[in-house]
């Protein structure tokens, strides 16, 4: 009975994770998916050392189950051979604008960021980037301040056209959106992401509204990117349907899929997860990805190194 009762949890997991079936509260269980798959072990070793093989059998294949669906996130994929210019692209989190000014610029400076799309932008933060020199590195911007949590940005090294903005149903929150002119590329249109979040049962249906209504990817149209705080990780069905529709999550895809970007970095006993991503057309290679500290914020910024075809 006690190894039966160490198996079935970790097997329900496994059958909640495969068929998709996140629904209330488990739609922030399932953000834990990594650390599940880690500990499914544990009810192995203890049916295998009492030597009650029927639940080692399921604890077995639950192994399998929940390993096959996290590893591949910690090994690089192949990329598409392609012989455009590269763009280093930055999305933050800058929790209702009391991320660290300076230390964002610092951070563009260092890394040679071409795009930076910030989510929880503000006209405070705003100001302040700009007097920091924000608006010499990157001085193409679509920028949608606004107090709170629902404003949005995008900055860029190289001409930003066809700008504009939409606000999501669930939380309002605004994404920017504009399409890049890199040099030697096809057109790019790159967004600003930020659904709402599932923070509790009652708002998980504006969670569900907003990941079902990010733009899809266009395999046989122009190049796209979403990048910012989705809310969601790689565990979570709405999330995985829209990669479906012709995106590469960029740290999946570079083997590093696993670093956590949220949590528990403003002082909470919440292990990371990674719910902030840059999804980029299939057709696009990534080259790397490197996850940054950025004080003020509960947030880890992103930075995706993508290699552009040429156009």
């Amino acid at each position: 009975m006690v190894c039966w009762l160490a198996v079935l949890p970790a097997a329900a997991w496994a059958v909640l994770r495969l068929a998709g079936l996140e629904r209330g509260p488990l739609v922030q269980a399932v953000a834990f998916t990594p650390y599940v798959a880690a500990g499914s072990l544990v009810p192995l070793v203890l049916a295998v050392v009492l030597r009650r093989w029927a639940p080692a059998v399921l604890a077995a294949v639950t192994i399998l189950a929940l390993v096959g669906v996290v590893a591949p996130r910690a090994v690089a994929a192949g990329q598409p051979a392609v012989g455009g210019p590269t763009l280093r692209l930055l999305t933050a989190n800058l929790l209702l604008g009391g991320a660290d000014p300076a230390a964002l610029v610092a951070l563009v400076r260092a890394q040679r960021v071409d795009v930076l799309a910030v989510q929880e932008f503000t006209p405070g933060i705003a100001a302040e980037l700009d007097r920091l020199g924000l608006a010499t590195l990157l001085p193409y911007r679509a920028l949608d301040p606004e107090p709170g949590a629902s404003g949005s940005g995008l900055y860029a090294r190289f001409p930003l056209g066809a700008v504009g903005v939409r606000r999501n149903q669930g939380f309002a929150f605004l994404q920017s959106y504009g399409t890049l002119a890199v040099p030697g590329a096809p057109a790019l249109r790159v967004e600003s992401a930020h659904p709402a979040s599932p923070y509790a049962v009652r708002v998980v249906p504006d969670w569900w509204t907003d990941l079902r209504a990010q733009p899809p990817a266009t395999p046989h149209g122009p190049l796209s990117v979403l990048a910012g705080d989705f809310n969601a990780t790689l565990d979570h069905t709405p999330l995985r349907d829209l990669i479906a529709t012709g995106y590469v999550d960029a740290a999946d895809a570079a083997g590093a899929g696993l670093a956590g970007t949220w949590g528990p970095y403003d002082g909470d006993r919440i292990p990371p997860v990674t719910i902030d991503h840059v999804l980029a057309d299939r057709r696009i290679a990534v080259r790397a990805v490197e996850v940054h500290p950025l004080p003020g914020s509960d947030h880890r910024a992103v930075l995706a190194e993508l290699r552009l075809p040429a156009g």
